[in-house]
């Protein structure tokens, strides 16, 4: 029986429709990644499922199998503020710490008691010591340390009161405490987000090895693609699943909208084709064949019409240079810093050339902002020197953004790097802030609106060197893709320079994004936050490989366009046909027909479960879900031949 099941799930906030019929069958040990873009509802999903602040759906079910336990991050945890780090971790096993006392009790009381009493307090003991046993025994102690380690949580910090703690300890120690509840299902709401790379690796492998099952809210591409059997996308209120991981899903969306479209265009082509005879014989012999027509079309429109397809909006993002740096933009010679005695660098060099794209990564307060600031000179080193190139114009993106006049609004901003309030207003709607949302200011946008302004002054700018420092972190995935790609066109060898122009650019990279980082950096300067920075010439991918010969056989996504390979002699041997599927007899219009046959199963499966009266009847809940699974896994099939047939 399933873990959990979701039927037919309703929500909105006044008029704004959250979840609409939202469905989701999840099985005992399946891991789930789930996406879509910001504020469209995911968290408010998770919150439903695990009942959080006593959220409740407007309609639709939620079932957890008896006697399984949900355990829920939310990205603003309840602490108690006067337990120090290691005792607030520690509490996690509650329990286990009473059958403890328990056990110190009997131990005091057996000291003193004697026949018969002593006899029953034996047997009281070996009753606690073996639950205690069965919860973890004295083993708790070990794995509370490895999993405060493992995010980053030394033990430094152990006797810190948690009211002490920044904002991103407190994020880690919550996660830290809800992974050793192992609960049956885990609700992780953005679970990377005050973690570093190291730390990011660390959750991987244990949600890899997690036996129980796993939702996941990210906008973490590497960790999806390495923790998700299955992709759910929230969009418009409607969850849509996606066998396979992150990758996957990005191919089967593509092909998704694809086939949709082609569905839409001749059902449009049809109905112009029933309109236009109906228009042209409205009147005249044929009128009466015209009505029943018009009738049928009418009918046809209603029932059977498929929505036109909606592809999601991204920002219209386009950096260009407007003029050419010197060769050697910023060249540092033996450079030291450190604060109260901690060294953050020590005499290191370092030779930035124009075009090239390098990745700052290392433990959260290693310094590598600190070394950012350095080089381009906001910051004196304690030794050594610094110099930034001739005619090099910096566009510098600020983790904090505590540079803004939050007083402003978005129009108001951008009118310090363009010319009209007219020109500012375009900027501003393909950052896509439209209508009223150009005059709010600053302070009240979310982190990600906040984000998308800055990027749109940043590309007003034309500046040939851009520094950004986590530029991703409130960027919904759509958005960081799209960042990604324009960095690429920015960074790679120019045809000219000016405000049309493409390439030409250089950009230094601090960010815990490991997908960014690999499909754009070509070097890599890491700190390992003793105060010690390596260069790395390569990708992030090859970095890892370096560290670990198994970490590189996870594969990882091509960059957006690959270099042409060298040509290679023909094989004197017949060349290999492509394997076939078991839909490979299929023609074209059959296997869209088909597609289109199941997809319609599928609904009328989600109609029926939608119906609370079928509950009543456990045996035909099962059949259905058991015939949605079948139907949704011949869909999947189906889609990888249509899939193979337009490689």
């Amino acid at each position: 029986m399933a873990l959990l099941g979701i039927s037919n799930l309703t929500h909105s906030y006044g008029d704004h429709i959250v979840l609409d019929g939202v469905n989701l069958t999840l099985e005992h040990g399946e891991h789930v990644g789930m996406v879509g873009v910001n504020g469209c509802g995911k968290s408010t999903l998770l919150k439903i499922i695990a009942g959080y602040g006593n959220l409740k759906a407007d309609a639709g079910q939620v079932q957890l199998l008896r006697g399984a336990r949900a355990g829920y991050l939310t990205q603003d945890p309840q602490l108690d503020p006067n337990r120090t780090l290691r005792a607030e971790a520690g509490a996690a096993f509650a329990k286990l710490h009473q059958l403890h006392e328990q056990m110190d009790e009997l131990t005091h009381q057996m000291a003193e008691a004697e026949g018969d009493a002593l006899e029953a307090l034996l047997k009281k003991y070996e009753q606690v010591q073996h639950k205690m046993e069965a919860a973890g025994g004295y083993a708790v102690d070990h794995r509370i340390d490895a999993t405060l380690h493992g995010l980053g949580l030394g033990d430094e910090i152990f006797n810190v009161k948690v009211g002490a703690l920044s904002g991103g300890q407190r994020g880690r120690l919550a996660l830290a405490k809800l992974l050793l509840t192992d609960p049956d299902l885990l609700l992780l709401d953005e679970p990377t987000n005050h973690l570093d790379i190291e730390a990011r690796r660390w959750l991987e492998q244990y949600l890899s090895s997690y036996n129980g099952a796993v939702i996941v809210i990210s906008h973490d591409r590497w960790l999806l693609d390495r923790v998700a059997s299955k992709i759910y996308e929230l969009d418009r209120g409607r969850l849509e699943e996606y066998p396979g991981n992150y990758q996957k899903y990005r191919v089967l969306r593509r092909e998704r909208l694809e086939f949709r479209w082609r569905e839409y265009e001749k059902q449009q082509e049809r109905i112009n084709r029933e309109q236009a005879f109906i228009d042209r014989y409205r009147a005249g012999q044929r009128a009466r064949q015209a009505s029943g027509r018009e009738k049928r079309l009418e009918r046809f429109k209603r029932d059977e019409t498929v929505e036109r397809p909606i592809t999601l909006e991204t920002m219209n993002l386009r950096l260009s240079s407007n003029s050419r740096a010197s060769d050697v933009v910023i060249v540092a010679e033996n450079i030291s810093k450190g604060y109260d005695n901690k060294p953050l660098f020590d005499g290191l060099s370092v030779s930035i050339k124009r075009g090239d794209c390098i990745g700052i990564i290392g433990p959260n307060g290693a310094g590598k902002t600190t070394l950012i600031n350095t080089l381009l000179g906001h910051l004196e080193p304690d030794d050594g020197k610094c110099r930034v190139g001739a005619q090099v114009d910096v566009g510098y993106y600020r983790q904090t953004h505590d540079h803004l006049d939050l007083r402003e609004t978005v129009v108001e901003y951008l009118r310090r790097v363009t010319s009209s309030e007219q020109e500012a207003r375009g900027l501003a709607g393909a950052f896509l802030f439209a209508g009223t949302a150009q005059d709010k200011p600053l302070n009240v946008l979310s982190g990600g609106e906040r984000s998308r302004a800055v990027l749109a002054s940043l590309v007003a700018g034309g500046h040939n060197l851009l520094v950004l420092d986590e530029p991703t972190n409130h960027l919904d995935i759509p958005s960081a893709e799209r960042l990604e790609e324009a960095l690429r066109v920015y960074a790679q060898p120019p045809k000219s320079y000016g405000t049309t122009s493409e390439g030409g650019g250089t950009v230094m990279l601090i960010t815990h994004d490991r997908m960014l980082l690999d499909n754009l950096v070509n070097q890599l300067l890491i700190f390992d936050g003793q105060g010690n920075v390596r260069q790395f010439y390569g990708t992030y991918s090859e970095y890892l490989a370096t560290l670990d010969p198994s970490a590189a056989q996870t594969p990882a996504p091509p960059p957006p366009k690959p270099e042409p390979r060298p040509e290679r002699k023909p094989d004197p041997k017949p060349p290999a046909t492509k394997a076939k599927g078991p839909h490979s007899a299929l023609s074209d219009a059959k296997l869209e027909a088909k597609m289109s046959t199941l997809d319609q199963q599928r609904t009328d499966i989600d109609a029926q479960l939608a119906d609370p009266n079928i509950y009543r009847d456990g045996q035909k809940v099962r059949e259905l879900q058991q015939q949605r699974e079948k139907i949704i896994d011949e869909l999947s099939s189906l889609e990888e031949e249509w899939l193979r047939r337009s490689e």
